[in-house]
C-alpha cells in the first residue's frame, strides 16, 4: 500500500473501490490502523470510492515528535485529500476519528458532503486520566495497557464468545508505535469542541454505544444534540460498534451516506 507526503508527513493510505464513485474517507481510533475498518469494506467499495489512512503516529504513517493537537490530525486530512485532488468527500471517524471529523466540520465544511462521527466526544476523559495513560505507556510499552482497553472497547458479551474475534485489534494496540500513541494521547487530552461543533452545518450523524465506557453513550447524544439538524443512532455494543455490530452499522453508514 502506498504513501505519500501531506504537509510535514508522509502518510501511509489505501484507496478500495470504483473510480468515479463518492469518495468516503475513514479515520481510525487511537490506537489502531486502516484495518480497523475492514468488517465494512466489502459493502464500502461497492458504493464508494473509499480513502483509509494510518493517522498520524499509528501503523505505517511517520511518527513525527509529539505531543499532538486535533487541529494537527484535521490538517492531515486536508493535506492528503489535496496530495490526492480530492476536492470532496464524506468523512467518516471513530473516537479519535470522530475528533478530527468534529474539526473538520467546523474548519473545512467545505470539503465535506456528509459527516459520520462514531463512539465519540466533544471532550474526552481528564488531563490527568490521560497524562496517566502516557506515563504508563512511556514506561512500561503497550502490552499492560491492552487488556484494560480491550474491555473497555468490547461488552462482555461479546468478549466471551472468543477472543479470536478481537484478535486483529489486539494485534494493532500491540503494534502501536508507543511515542506515536503517547503523542495522540496528547491530542486527545488537549481536546475541548464542545462549543465549537455547535458551528458544523454539514450533515451529520453521530453514532453511540449503549454500553461505550471510553465515549459514552450520553456523550453522543450531547454531540449529536449540539450539532444542528444532526442524526443520532445508538447500538447494543461497546467503543468499537463497527467490529462488534458490523452489519448493523455497516447499513446504517451506507443509509446516511446514500441520501
Amino acid at each position: 500500500m502506498p504513501h505519500i507526503q501531506a504537509g510535514d508527513i508522509r502518510l501511509h493510505y489505501r484507496i478500495d473501490g470504483r473510480e468515479g464513485a463518492p469518495w468516503l474517507i475513514l479515520c481510525n481510533s487511537l490506537g489502531t490502523t486502516l484495518d480497523m475498518w475492514a468488517p465494512q469494506m466489502a459493502q464500502l467499495q461497492e458504493r464508494f470510492r473509499v480513502l483509509r489512512y494510518d493517522t498520524r503516529g499509528h501503523g505505517q504513517s511517520d511518527v513525527t515528535s509529539g505531543p499532538y493537537n486535533v487541529a494537527q490530525l484535521g490538517q492531515d486530512v486536508i493535506n492528503l485529500m489535496d496530495a490526492l485532488q480530492i476536492q470532496r468527500a464524506h468523512f467518516c471517524g471513530l473516537s479519535m476519528g470522530g475528533m478530527t471529523g468534529m474539526w473538520l466540520g467546523i474548519h473545512h465544511p467545505q470539503r465535506l458532503q456528509r459527516l459520520v462521527l462514531c463512539n465519540t466526544a466533544a471532550k474526552i476523559g481528564t488531563p490527568e486520566a490521560w497524562n496517566a495513560r502516557i506515563d504508563a505507556v512511556m514506561k512500561d510499552g503497550m502490552a499492560p495497557v491492552v487488556p484494560a482497553v480491550l474491555e473497555r472497547w468490547f461488552t462482555k458479551r461479546y468478549l466471551d464468545q472468543g477472543m479470536e474475534q478481537v484478535e486483529p485489534v489486539r494485534q494493532m494496540l500491540l503494534s502501536t508505535n508507543v511515542e506515536g500513541y503517547a503523542a495522540n494521547c496528547g491530542a486527545v487530552r488537549d481536546m475541548d469542541q464542545r462549543d465549537a461543533i455547535k458551528t458544523i452545518a454539514v450533515p451529520t450523524l453521530v453514532i453511540a454505544g449503549t454500553h461505550d465506557q471510553a465515549t459514552s453513550a450520553a456523550e453522543g447524544r450531547a454531540v449529536a444534540d449540539a450539532i444542528p439538524h444532526a442524526q443520532y443512532v445508538k447500538f447494543d455494543a461497546a467503543h468499537l460498534s463497527n467490529w462488534e455490530l458490523p452489519q448493523p452499522f455497516t447499513d446504517t453508514l451506507i443509509e446516511f451516506l446514500s441520501k
